[in-house]
């Protein structure tokens, strides 16, 4: 059985909406490249984009 990784060593993104820093979630690892926000919150309330 392989060992349990730390939670430094895995990898981390900042949050679009909010600005914070967040890592890896096993519920993320298919599409982990697509995920841009840290929590359902943050992806309700994202930034308006200005045109």
């Amino acid at each position: 059985m392989p060992r349990m990784r730390q939670k430094a060593d895995l990898p981390t993104k900042t949050c679009l909406a909010c600005g914070r820093p967040f890592t890896w979630r096993k519920k993320w690892e298919r599409d982990w490249e697509a995920v841009k926000f840290c929590s359902e919150r943050c992806k309700r309330e994202k930034p308006v984009v200005q045109r």
